[in-house]
């Protein structure tokens, strides 16, 4: 019998409390564009770290040009708020702060390492996979909500972050692991 009076005290307490709107596609597209302005404003504050911890200068030169890019995705994101008419502003992204917290310790662990850079690089494609998949996702919602001015912005970002990635594989490939691999050669 108690569990029966504990049933009907829950059903006349939920009874009180005012439902909440259901949370439409709109809801979760403004949510994940807070999550994507928190990991840019994330990734600007890391990618002078990055460069000045690289030691390929071409390397240094591609964390340079993205940097300046990140820039512009963020002026980009922050038209996207003023079309929605809601505040630009980040919500904070547990899985930028993971991907960056991972370059902090491969920045810590490899320090003058001949990995160091190969590890940069992986690190800022993993940053680079995390953006891909967030503005794929943002472009077709919008796109979807009919939102086509803020489909056209966010698929311009999803460009540069696509051409980013394959820079830094074509850097990878030709350049950075194969050096790594020929200074652990000669220290053999």
């Amino acid at each position: 019998m108690a569990k029966r009076a504990k049933k009907r005290t829950s059903k006349k307490t939920a009874a009180r409390r005012p439902r909440r709107p259901p949370k439409m596609l709109s809801d979760l597209f403004l949510a994940t564009l807070k999550d994507i302005y928190f990991a840019e404003n994330k990734i600007i504050k890391t990618l002078p770290k990055m460069a000045k911890a690289a030691q390929s200068k071409e390397l240094v030169a591609a964390f340079d040009k993205h940097l300046r890019e990140t820039q512009g995705q963020v002026k980009r994101l922050d038209q996207i708020f003023k079309m929605l008419d809601k505040p630009a502003r980040g919500k904070p992204c547990e899985a930028i702060n993971g991907i960056a917290d991972e370059g902090a310790e491969i920045m810590k662990e490899f320090k003058g390492a001949p990995a160091l850079d190969a590890g940069l690089l992986a690190a800022a494609q993993a940053v680079e996979h995390y953006e891909i998949s967030r503005y794929g996702t943002l472009r077709t919602w919008a796109e979807e909500l009919g939102m086509q001015d803020a489909a056209r912005l966010l698929q311009e970002t999803l460009d540069e972050e696509e051409a980013t990635d394959r820079t830094l594989t074509e850097l990878a490939t030709s350049v950075i692991n194969l050096e790594a691999e020929e200074e652990y050669r000669a220290a053999a």
